[in-house]
């Protein structure tokens, strides 16, 4: 055969093998597209057998509880009934506190072992309850982790690791185990009070210090309760990559007790909008601290775990949490009602793009989601004029094909799942909290700074208590210990350079007296391929495909908060340069407000939690837990 013929028949096959590894990846998608339909349909019955469960358990507790009257007896039995086993895990280690700075009453804690002085069966028991594979994951993750939370104890001393390629390094590490733990948890989170909900944090490294100071003094592991954070940690401040380190950290450490929902912040079309966040924008600050390509990589593997975080939270089967607002229903009931809000939320895929979406993003899930994160409650004006009265939705005035829900929708959302109020952030407000909708509606801002909302703003979260809600508010005169300006006393020693530095981090703020000609920072690391166990962890990412179609929200068309309420600018402002009228006290440096609730009836909120409960997860009694046990660490997570 000829060299022409074989030339010929190489190429056939060259045609033949492409065009059959084109029909495969055809039939692949194809079948992609199947098991995703059937797994939803699978999500859906197991959610609708997990209901019908409760009902049964709830029915047949009722029926105990009729059978034994209203006597002491009977009484105490449904008490006693109603209560949940759990199991208890003993661990063989204790928790020392110490003070490590006097001036400052600075705590901090570490883990000792127990039972030195016990006998002999109560030693060996202990040492039984050690786990080696336990220890090991302890040892390989407590390095990097220890690391961010000596950073966070004091970022002034860690300025060159926080600009440092092993910063960038551990990053990675950190959010190649975080993905699978966010994976892993429902797109509904179910957690029982008492919960501190928390709202954006927006890369405001000092109002986060304030409530690590105050509230998780000895660190979140040694308080009780959980902590739910309603998205929105990075853009505009700028310590985005000190704030999310942080988050990552706790959410490894404390797996059932962290919990971070996802804000329209987290999404790639807003953090990486440089063009109108400039510096402040989380992408900016990615490629300032690390170079392009290590920045570019740092930024895509955070929001690739952005993309698995969960979308909301329920607390007590009371209290819907989430970053933006209630979503419009997509599905009805075969008696043609609307079909349930959260368990579309439960049906959103567990890796969503949302802005951009993904190929494998159902239309409809993917509004779903935007609604979650976009949303906001309707003004009295939009109210009377641009809510639909049918259904108590309406465009919102933040535009790009956002909504905003009315009094309609509150009310027929909190009736169709038996719910007392929604919790939310997203929009900036004064006085940390924010009441609206009848007392229905909350909005929570944690973050005092980066919003034009004046001098005497103030950053708030709420605690949960059983069946008390209380307001806990940083009041303007508190005492910062973290954050400086330029012209501080306390930065005085510091040269051009190191000021500039600080700067950068967000350290040093009140740029707007620097002289144009100031000088600037040069970072003269070169930076260097990244390890090859990152490469390896990185080749273990799934390859999503960005779809082409538009999302249902347009982040560029959006503006910052509805024209008319609380902030209607992207103009970034010396907080001196805003005067605001307040007649706020100046006297107490915390402020906590017990709210009235004597409009609304809260008296059944603690009985609620016995009430039907929602998961794509199988549940038992003696285990609430959305994460594997073996992704749990219980290692010390110190006192910032």
């Amino acid at each position: 055969m000829s060299s022409s013929s074989h030339s010929k028949h190489r190429r056939s096959l060259a045609i033949s093998n492409s065009s059959n590894e084109a029909r495969s990846q055809s039939i692949i998608r194809e079948r992609d597209a199947q098991i995703a339909s059937l797994q939803m349909k699978i999500n859906s019955l197991t959610n609708k057998l997990v209901t019908l469960n409760r009902q049964f358990k709830a029915s047949k507790r009722q029926h105990h509880e009729l059978q034994g009257g209203h006597s002491a007896q009977g009484q105490g039995q449904g008490q006693y009934e109603s209560t949940p086993k759990r199991k208890h895990r003993l661990s063989p280690y204790g928790n020392v506190v110490h003070e490590t700075n006097v001036k400052n009453r600075t705590l901090t804690h570490e883990r000792s072992r127990m039972g030195r002085n016990a006998s002999i069966a109560t030693a060996a028991e202990l040492s039984s309850l050690d786990c080696p594979k336990e220890e090991s994951r302890h040892s390989t993750n407590q390095a990097i982790v220890m690391r961010i939370l000596e950073m966070f104890k004091d970022p002034s001393s860690h300025i060159q690791y926080l600009r440092s390629r092993e910063f960038a390094n551990d990053l990675l590490k950190l959010n190649s185990k975080i993905r699978s733990i966010f994976e892993s948890e429902p797109r509904v989170a179910f957690l029982q009070s008492p919960v501190y909900v928390f709202g954006d944090i927006h890369g405001n490294l000092e109002d986060l210090h304030f409530f690590s100071d105050n509230i998780w003094r000895l660190g979140m592991s040694l308080t009780a309760g959980n902590f739910v954070f309603l998205g929105d940690y990075v853009d505009r401040g700028m310590s985005c990559l000190e704030v999310i380190a942080y988050l990552f950290a706790m959410k490894l450490l404390l797996p059932h007790k962290v919990f971070l929902l996802r804000g329209n912040h987290e999404t790639r079309d807003v953090n990486g909008w440089e063009e109108h966040y400039k510096e402040r924008s989380f992408l900016f600050q990615c490629c300032d601290r690390f170079g392009e390509e290590l920045g570019h990589k740092v930024w895509e593997q955070i929001n690739s775990a952005f993309d698995r975080m969960p979308l909301a939270a329920v607390i007590d089967q009371d209290i819907f949490c989430v970053h933006g607002g209630i979503p419009r229903p997509i599905t009805e009931t075969e008696d043609g009602s609307l079909g349930s809000r959260v368990q579309d939320i439960l049906n959103v895929p567990r890796v969503a793009g949302i802005n951009p979406p993904y190929e494998h993003e159902d239309e409809h899930y993917q509004q779903v989601a935007s609604d979650c994160i976009w949303s906001d409650p309707a003004s009295e004006e939009q109210e009377r004029t641009g809510v639909d009265p049918q259904n108590g939705y309406g465009q919102s005035l933040r535009g790009g094909g956002a909504i905003c829900f009315g009094h309609r929708a509150v009310k027929d959302f909190l009736e169709q799942h038996n719910f007392s109020y929604i919790m939310r952030a997203h929009e900036a407000h004064a006085d940390g909290v924010a009441v609206s909708k009848g007392g229905k509606v909350f909005t929570i801002f944690s973050t005092s700074k980066d919003h034009n909302q004046g001098s005497k703003a103030m950053a708030g979260c709420i605690l949960v208590d059983f069946e008390n809600l209380q307001v806990i508010n940083r009041s303007h005169a508190y005492r910062n210990m973290y954050v400086h300006r330029r012209d501080s006393v306390s930065i005085a020693k510091l040269t051009e350079g190191e000021i500039q530095q600080r700067m950068r981090l967000g350290l040093v703020t009140d740029v707007g007296n620097q002289d144009d000609d100031d000088e600037v920072f040069e970072d003269s690391e070169e930076w260097e391929d990244i390890d090859e166990e990152e490469e390896e962890e990185d080749s273990e990412e799934e390859n999503y495909i960005f779809s082409s179609r538009r999302s249902s929200v347009i982040p560029g068309n959006t503006m910052n908060s509805p024209a008319g309420v609380t902030t209607n600018s992207h103009q970034w402002m010396a907080h001196d340069e805003i005067t605001r009228s307040d007649s706020r006290s100046s006297e107490s440096s915390v402020d906590y407000i017990q709210v009235d609730f004597k409009h609304v009836e809260t008296s059944n909120r603690k009985k609620k939690r016995e009430c039907l409960r929602f998961s794509t997860i199988d549940e038992k009694d003696d285990d609430d837990s959305t994460v594997k046990e073996e992704d749990a660490m219980e290692f010390d997570d110190g006192k910032f």
